[in-house]
């Protein structure tokens, strides 16, 4: 969706400008061009030669460069891209953008700029509250400025609330949806969708658990991409680190029976992905205090948790599409066909978590994409290009 797509990214003073670095990395990744004005402050924060190894770009600084403005020049360089982005954008800075100001190279970009802006916004809770800064923003998303973040939680200050800058990777969702909704391509508008994420966890006392090795990465990424094709998705997660992705409204589970209890409840469904990990087995009892080392070695009774994706298959409220994903170690397409059936669901997306893949945890994927009539091996690419080849194969299965 980014290959061939052109940003200037905008970097000011915050320490949140760490984070721009690896946004530039995702970007890059997924094809897109960046180019680069570091602020005075943020280059405080970040250095020039970070930025640019990354960007592979030359970065620009100074409004006042007679060889910058003679190459390039602010106003080429605010409107060759196909969007501008802000990340982070300070207090400062967009109440320079509300005011039109421009007194260095970024807010005179930014006003030069005849191209759709989009801000991540970073700063201090009290800040971030303030009349002053929340009357700027409502004048920028008057003016058509778009925004991701801020987020909720422990700030740099040592304060709690919001004002934390969006992650990477919702910053980069919020890009792609920004293309999609500009190129129309949003296929999968009217339908509705459940995503199993994460792992669940399966309680032994109040302190121990049984769980799988999974991220989340994948789930979270399917979920990002149904929404930004424009399904209504819900997001059903066990515990994960993963942010949650824009567009998707996220309910968070502990254990398989939860999470079965919370995809029936998002029902119906046109479209049901079950990427979570889920626990196949939960101890029958679940101890009320924590139990102690007492030279015995304990013995767990185990029970058979309900299997999601054949229980929701088989509902009379089945989603129009299911697809499960088949984790395995070996013969990954043999288990993959007879998971298909047995599960009686219409694809599976099988893969490999061999601990020498560094699936589990890790960015990329191998996938097999098995139906009853075919199986596509699709190449290694990241969780993200796996769940967009997804989306787009959904939105095809549902034109036909």
């Amino acid at each position: 969706m980014l290959a061939g797509k052109r940003i200037l990214l905008i970097i000011a003073g915050g320490i949140a400008a760490y984070k721009s670095l690896d946004l530039i990395r995702r970007l890059r990744e997924r094809g897109a061009g960046v180019r680069c004005i570091l602020t005075r402050s943020g280059a405080e924060f970040v250095t020039p030669l970070a930025v640019a190894s990354l960007s592979e770009e030359k970065v620009y600084q100074e409004l006042f460069s007679l060889t910058d403005e003679s190459e390039m020049g602010h106003i080429r360089l605010s409107r060759e891209a196909d969007l501008v982005v802000v990340a982070p954008a300070t207090a400062d800075l967009l109440g320079k953008m509300a005011a039109g100001l421009a007194d260095d190279l970024a807010s005179t970009a930014l006003l030069a700029t005849d191209k759709p802006v989009l801000v991540a916004p970073t700063m201090n809770v009290m800040m971030w509250a303030h009349p002053a800064v929340q009357a700027n923003v409502a004048l920028l998303a008057a003016r058509g400025v778009r925004r991701v973040g801020p987020g909720s939680g422990e700030l740099a200050c040592g304060e709690v609330g919001s004002g934390r800058m969006a992650e990477p990777l919702q910053i980069v969702a919020a890009i792609e949806d920004f293309f999609a909704e500009a190129a129309g391509s949003r296929p999968l508008t009217g339908r509705r969708a459940i995503v199993t994420s994460g792992p669940t966890r399966e309680p032994i006392d109040p302190v121990r658990y049984i769980a799988n090795r999974s991220s989340g990465k994948q789930g979270h990424a399917v979920a990002a991409a149904l929404a930004a094709a424009g399904a209504e998705t819900v997001l059903v997660s066990g515990p994960t680190a993963e942010p949650d992705p824009p567009g998707a409204t996220v309910v968070s589970v502990e254990t398989a029976r939860e999470m079965l209890a919370a995809c029936r409840t998002a029902l119906p469904a046109d479209i049901l992905v079950c990427a979570a990990a889920v626990v196949d087995w939960r101890p029958a009892e679940v101890a009320a205090g924590k139990l102690k080392k007492d030279g015995s070695t304990p013995s767990l009774h185990l029970v058979e948790n309900p299997d999601i994706l054949a229980t929701l298959a088989r509902s009379a409220e089945r989603p129009a599409l299911v697809v499960g994903f088949a984790a395995e170690t070996s013969d990954v397409v043999a288990y993959a066909r007879a998971k298909l059936a047995r599960k009686n669901c219409d694809w599976i997306l099988a893969n490999d978590v061999s601990p020498a893949t560094g699936t589990f945890g890790g960015d990329h994927n191998t996938v097999h994409l098995v139906a009853a009539d075919r199986v596509e091996d699709w190449p290694r690419m990241t969780k993200r290009q796996v769940a967009d080849r997804l989306a787009a194969r959904i939105a095809e299965h549902f034109r036909n």
